[in-house]
C-alpha cells in the first residue's frame, strides 16, 4: 500500500509540475478506422471489429516502444479500454507505460457521444462506469478522459455539458482517480469565441463547488484568446489545463498552444501526423521523434 501511495504520488507530481505533454492514444470503434486509414491500414487489411483492435494495438505498441516515447517530453498517456487490457512484450500496457518509459497513464471512459440537443453533444450513458472504474485502479491508471462537445454558444447546451462532465468526474474521483474533465469546442463553430467565453464561467463555477481536496484535471479547445482559461489553471482544484488539437495540423496547434502558457499539449491526431506503417523504424522513429519534439515545445 505504501509502494502505491509513494507511486500516486510521484504521478500527480508528474502530472501537476512536470514539462512535456500528455499523448492521446485512446482512439475508440468509431475512430479508429480513420486513425488506420492516416497510418496506411486500409480497411480491407481487417474483417472485423477484434482484428482492426488489433492493428490499432499494433500501431499503439510502435509508438510506445519507440526510442523519443519517453518521460523527457511525455509526461502521460490516454488509452482506449482495449489499450488498457492489452500488453507490450508481456507487460500490462499501463505497467509498461509507467516502468519502461516513465510515463502516467490515463484511461478514456466515455462511451462516445449523444446527439446533438442544443448546440453540444453530451456523453451517452456509462451504467458500468464504477465496474470499469475498478479496474483501471487495478491496473495502476492515474487518470480518466471523457469528452463531450460544444458545437456553439447555447449557455442552456454549454451548462448541460459542464454539469455532466463535473457529475461523472466526481464519481470518477472517489474512485481514486484524478478525470480530465473535456468539453471540447469544435473548432469550426462559427461561435467559437463566444463559446469559449460562456464555457470558462460555468467550468470556474463548477470548480468552485467541488468537495475540498478534489482535484481535476481540464481539457480544452486551445482558445482563440490567448490566455484565456488561465484562471482556471490556477484554481486550486486544477491539477492542469491540456489542451487538444481539435483538428488543426500539428504545426498549427502547436503555434496556436505556445500562446497559452498555462496549457500543455494532450494531441491525438497531431502526434501521429505523418506516420505510416509502411515506414522503416529509422523513418518512423525520426517522424514520431519530431512530432514529439513540435508538441513538446509548445508545451513549455
Amino acid at each position: 500500500m505504501a509502494t502505491e501511495t509513494a507511486t500516486r504520488e510521484q504521478q500527480f507530481d508528474r502530472i501537476a509540475n512536470g514539462k512535456g505533454f500528455i499523448a492521446a492514444l485512446d482512439q475508440s470503434g468509431g475512430s479508429t478506422p480513420k486513425a488506420l486509414a492516416l497510418y496506411g491500414v486500409m480497411e480491407d487489411a481487417y474483417s472485423n471489429d477484434e482484428e482492426m483492435f488489433g492493428e490499432i494495438q499494433k500501431m499503439r505498441a510502435r509508438i510506445i516502444t519507440a526510442p523519443d516515447f519517453n518521460s523527457d517530453k511525455i509526461l502521460g498517456a490516454i488509452l482506449f479500454e482495449k489499450t488498457m487490457d492489452n500488453a507490450i512484450d508481456g507487460i500490462p500496457v499501463p505497467t509498461y507505460l509507467w516502468e519502461n518509459c516513465g510515463v502516467v497513464p490515463f484511461l478514456k471512459v466515455d462511451k462516445g457521444l449523444a446527439d446533438e440537443t442544443d448546440g453540444v453533444q453530451l456523453m451517452k450513458a456509462m451504467p458500468e462506469l464504477d465496474a470499469l472504474l475498478t479496474r483501471a485502479v487495478a491496473a495502476g491508471v492515474f487518470g480518466t478522459k471523457m469528452r463531450s462537445v460544444v458545437k456553439e454558444a447555447n449557455e442552456a447546451g454549454i451548462k448541460a455539458v459542464v454539469a455532466q462532465q463535473f457529475e461523472i468526474g466526481l464519481q470518477i474521483a472517489k474512485a481514486g482517480l484524478v478525470p480530465i474533465i473535456e468539453p471540447e469546442v469544435d473548432i469550426h463553430s462559427s461561435t467559437k469565441s463566444e463559446a469559449e467565453a460562456l464555457l470558462k464561467a460555468v467550468i470556474a463555477d463548477h470548480l468552485d463547488a467541488l468537495p475540498e481536496g478534489t482535484k481535476v484535471a481540464l481539457k480544452l479547445t486551445i482558445p482563440n484568446e490567448a490566455g484565456l482559461y488561465d484562471s482556471l489553471a490556477d484554481h486550486p482544484a486544477v491539477v492542469r489545463v491540456v489542451a487538444l488539437s481539435g483538428g488543426y495540423s500539428t504545426d498549427d496547434a502547436c503555434a496556436r498552444l505556445a500562446k497559452n502558457s498555462k496549457m500543455i499539449a494532450s494531441f491525438s491526431r497531431a502526434l501521429t501526423e505523418g506516420l505510416n506503417v509502411a515506414m522503416s523504424d529509422a523513418e518512423y522513429n525520426a517522424a514520431l521523434g519530431s512530432n514529439i519534439d513540435k508538441i513538446y515545445q509548445a508545451s513549455l
